[in-house]
C-alpha cells in the first residue's frame, strides 16, 4: 500500500477550543459561558448588568392601582399630621382604606386596627408613616404577609425612610417606594401636592427611581 496522501488544510477539523485559540472560529458555548460568568469574554472585561430600576412615576401609578390599602401611624389627633391627611384622601377618593396604629381603636371616625394581619381579609399596599426606627418591623410583616407594595412617606426631612427597611424590602421582592407622599401622584393628587413633588424631587425627598 503507497503512502497515505496528505489531508489538505481546508479538511481538517479542528477542536473547538483549538479552532478558537487558533483563530479559525469562535469560542464554543461552554467557553463563553464560562467566560462571562467570570466577568471575562475572550480576555477582555464584561460589563454587569445594570440593576433593574423603575420611574417613580411608574411606581406610584402601580401602587395606587390598588384599591385597598393600609396607612401606618395615623393619630388620633388629626391636626398637624400628614399621614392623617394621606389616610382621608384615600378614603374620600374610594380606596378601602385601613388605619393601622397599635394603641388606638378608632381615627377620623373609622376603626383603628393594631397591626397588618389584623385587618379582615388583607391589604395589597401599605403606607408606612411611623417613625423610621419602626419602618423595619413593618417591612418584615409585609413580607411575612406577602404583601408586595410599600411606600414609606417622607415629604420633609427623613420622614418616615429607613435605609434597612428598604434592602430588606427589596430583598424580598417588596418595590418599596423610599421618599415623597401618594398625594403628589394621581389619581389622589392636587395642586399643592403637585408642587410639593417638584420641589423635593430636586432636594432629594422623592426619588426619582425605585
Amino acid at each position: 500500500m503507497g503512502p497515505t496522501a496528505p489531508v489538505p488544510v481546508e479538511a481538517k477539523v479542528l477542536l473547538p477550543s483549538v479552532a478558537a485559540r487558533s483563530g479559525w472560529a469562535s469560542a464554543s458555548p461552554l467557553e463563553d459561558a464560562t467566560a462571562t460568568d467570570s466577568g471575562r469574554r475572550n480576555g477582555k472585561k464584561v460589563a454587569a448588568p445594570a440593576p433593574l430600576t423603575t420611574t417613580i412615576k411608574e411606581a406610584a401609578s402601580a401602587f395606587l392601582a390598588n384599591k385597598r390599602i393600609a396607612v401606618t401611624g395615623v393619630s388620633r389627633t388629626a391636626k398637624g399630621h400628614g399621614r392623617n391627611t394621606v389616610y382621608t384622601r384615600l378614603r374620600d377618593r374610594g380606596y378601602e382604606v385601613f388605619a393601622v396604629y397599635p394603641s388606638a381603636d378608632e381615627v377620623a371616625g373609622d376603626r383603628c386596627y393594631h397591626s397588618l394581619i389584623d385587618i379582615p381579609g388583607g391589604v395589597d399596599a401599605v403606607v408606612i408613616a411611623t417613625r423610621p426606627e419602626a419602618a423595619e418591623a413593618t417591612i418584615q410583616e409585609c413580607a411575612e404577609l406577602g404583601i408586595k407594595q410599600t411606600w414609606m412617606h417622607r415629604p420633609f426631612g427623613e420622614g418616615s425612610v429607613c435605609d434597612d427597611a428598604t434592602v430588606y424590602g427589596r430583598e424580598h421582592g417588596n418595590t418599596v417606594i423610599d421618599g415623597g407622599c401618594p398625594l403628589m401622584f394621581e389619581p389622589t393628587a392636587d395642586f399643592a401636592h403637585k408642587i410639593m413633588r417638584f420641589v423635593f424631587t430636586r432636594s432629594g425627598n422623592v426619588p426619582k427611581t425605585v
